[in-house]
């Protein structure tokens, strides 16, 4: 039986790698039993846990300490699997002594008393080498004791407040380092590594603690924690050395880092430079590593260690819905193009393919893409990519047909993890096809610029976090003469609430408008249209808009599209969805209403992947029109936005 009752104790905390009180290891690397390591003779075994004493917590309120001790014992996780022979069991039995110390201690209870009898014999007591039969009983009795609190919280040398707010941390008595505070284990070895941390975050590199001191008085139930920081030298990043490259030039991926010799340390630094190196899709691997010793000139050399990915890559993917029918697209790409992670690739695509258009299982009526596509990463800055791109494209829709050949050419550019823009000029050539216009050719000539901000901790299934993008589209169309201007804006919100978020509500925005050119004068690609499974669910795929005097769907010049969900996880892997979607299009730049609001309400199932949601939306159109469906279908995966 493990007894922890000293009436003053001394605890000695290592180094964030390994976490010890009372000589227990409570974290870090430690070797396993061989005897647990082959399953030999098994032995198969009945686990009853029992919780005596004291179980309430410092407020009064009953603790889960049978939970905890469960979630913590090894035996209790494993009991559907036997140990190898009674020596696996023994060895096993007698790791839980730790374990379940570790679990008490994170519940800040320093005075608890463990038993754990194998065959009604205390587990320590056994040797090795005694025989034991087979379901053998094992009982873990648990006297958890009381929970200590926090007397005194002390640490010296505290980072000063940063200048630059990009370096403010958490300070330790914002998370729970404080007296009166219960006295968790890991809340003290937060407290050591928040106490680093900032330190680290104003140019520190190598801070650390030194000789923390730790006492739990057992007559008050009360622990004294004194942490001392060592802070060190001032650090600017030395030379990256990059290691591992076969095919990439080492120069251009020290470069992509963006870890510039003389510049302040700084351990963001570090992970924007692993996003960038990630972003390359080159590497199947990239590790930074700092030198364990600052140099005497202030500098902090950095080893930059890479694995290669296969030069090329294939893929393939579908979708269907039962109105815009099924569609295949497939992708090749060269990764490495010229040994600076230059990409080159071409994509295909073909969709429509049994629609609710007429004849849709007719070729000629399907949907084509066919388009290559060149980016050269780090042009100018590390963050700052050069992207163009041609296009050959046939799209069959109910509004229109068009048949169109489209090039651009231009830049992304990646401010920080939240604000991205871009800025492109491009060309089209474009013949369209309509019942109320007939066949018009359009020779299109603009810029585009945008910005998005992200801030969702998930983009294939938000929680919380908003998502807002804007967009402006100068063109010159140069067969009718025309210059116009094509305003977009959307935003989406996401709250999410109860336990792990189980229910979010999320929210969506979408704003258009067009100036500078009449409706027939316009390609009608550039026009505004709603519905779809991204849009206005109920509907087809870009079949709300300008409704005619001949009763023809074209497109507009101002467009309102707003959504609704509320999601709901019914289990881990389940969830469910109710939806109302809304969308207008309107013939001016300033939508006057003149048209029908169409809304589509509807309800859907979620099945959780590690790729995000695979989604099922079933929606019935409110709005219904000549030629709408009574209910559509929609399959894809991540949530409808």
């Amino acid at each position: 039986m493990l007894l922890l009752a000293a009436q003053v104790s001394p605890l000695v905390l290592s180094p964030a790698a390994a976490f010890e009180i009372f000589g227990i290891r409570l974290w870090g690397e430690e070797k396993q039993d061989d005897a647990d390591a082959v399953i030999a003779d098994p032995k198969r075994y009945k686990v009853n846990v029992v919780i005596t004493g004291n179980t309430r917590n410092h407020d009064g309120s009953e603790g889960d300490i049978k939970d905890t001790v469960e979630g913590g014992s090894s035996l209790v996780q494993d009991e559907d699997k036997p140990a190898s022979g009674a020596a696996g069991l023994l060895a096993k039995a007698r790791g839980d002594y730790r374990r379940i110390l570790a679990t008490l201690y994170g519940d800040g209870r320093y005075g608890g008393t463990i038993s754990i009898k194998v065959n009604g014999r205390e587990a320590a007591d056994i040797p090795p080498d005694a025989e034991l039969p087979d379901n053998v009983a094992v009982e873990i009795s648990v006297d958890p004791g009381p929970q200590f609190l926090f007397a005194r919280t002390s640490i010296s040398r505290l980072a000063p407040p940063p200048v630059d707010r990009r370096d403010v941390v958490a300070l330790p008595r914002d998370e729970g380092f404080a007296p009166g505070e219960v006295a968790r284990s890991a809340t003290i070895l937060k407290a050591e590594v928040l106490a680093v941390d900032g330190w680290r975050q104003q140019g520190f590199a190598k801070a650390k603690t030194t000789d923390p001191s730790i006492t739990a008085d057992h007559r008050n139930d009360t622990v004294d924690v004194d942490i001392a920081v060592d802070p060190g030298r001032r650090a600017t990043y030395g030379p990256v050395a990059v290691k591992g490259t076969e095919r990439m030039d080492p120069v251009f991926v020290a470069r992509q880092t963006g870890l510039e010799p003389g510049q302040e340390y700084d351990p963001d630094d570090i992970e924007r430079a692993k996003k960038r190196l990630n972003r390359l899709e080159v590497f199947r691997a990239a590790t930074i590593t700092e030198a364990e010793n600052i140099e005497p000139d202030g500098t902090l050399p950095m080893t930059l260690t890479v694995q290669e990915r296969p030069l090329r890559r294939f893929g393939v993917g579908g979708s269907y819905s039962t109105l815009d029918g099924a569609g295949v697209e497939t992708y090749w790409m060269h990764r490495n193009l010229f040994g600076r992670a230059e990409r080159l690739r071409f994509d295909a695509k073909i969709s429509g393919v049994g629609s609710t258009q007429e004849n849709s299982y007719d070729p000629k009526n399907y949907n084509y893409l066919a388009g290559v596509t060149f980016t050269k990463p780090g042009t100018f800055t590390p963050d700052t990519d050069f992207v163009t791109s041609l296009t050959a494209e046939r799209e069959v829709l109910d509004a229109y047909t068009r048949t169109s050949i489209t090039g651009q050419a231009g830049f992304t550019h990646i401010f920080n993890d939240e604000l991205t823009g871009r800025i492109f000029a491009g060309a089209s050539r474009a013949q369209f096809e309509d019942d109320f216009f007939g066949t018009r050719d359009f020779l299109t000539i603009g810029m585009l610029g945008g910005l998005v901000y992200d801030s969702r901790n998930n983009a294939a299934d938000a929680t919380t976090g908003y998502y807002l993008e804007g967009v402006v589209e100068p063109f010159y169309e140069i067969e009718y003469g025309n210059f116009a201007t094509k305003l977009t804006a959307e935003g989406r919100a996401y709250y999410g609430f109860g336990e792990d978020d189980r229910v979010v509500l999320a929210g969506r925005l979408k704003l258009g408008a067009l100036a500078g050119a009449s409706i027939a004068e316009l390609p009608p690609d550039k026009l505004f249209f709603a519905g779809g499974g991204g849009s206005v669910r109920g509907y087809g795929y870009r079949n709300i808009g300008v409704v005619t005097a001949t009763g023809d769907v074209i497109g507009g010049r101002s467009l309102i599209e707003t959504s609704g969900e509320v999601r709901v996880h019914a289990t881990e892997s389940i969830g469910v969805v109710g939806f109302v979607d809304a969308g207008y299009v309107g013939e001016d730049t300033f939508p006057d209403f003149s048209e029908e609001m169409r809304v589509g309400v509807g309800a859907g199932l979620r099945y959780q992947t590690g790729l995000g949601p695979i989604r099922l939306d079933v929606a019935v159109p409110m709005n219904r029109r000549d030629g709408d469906p009574s209910v559509a279908f929609y399959v894809g995966i991540g949530q409808a936005f």
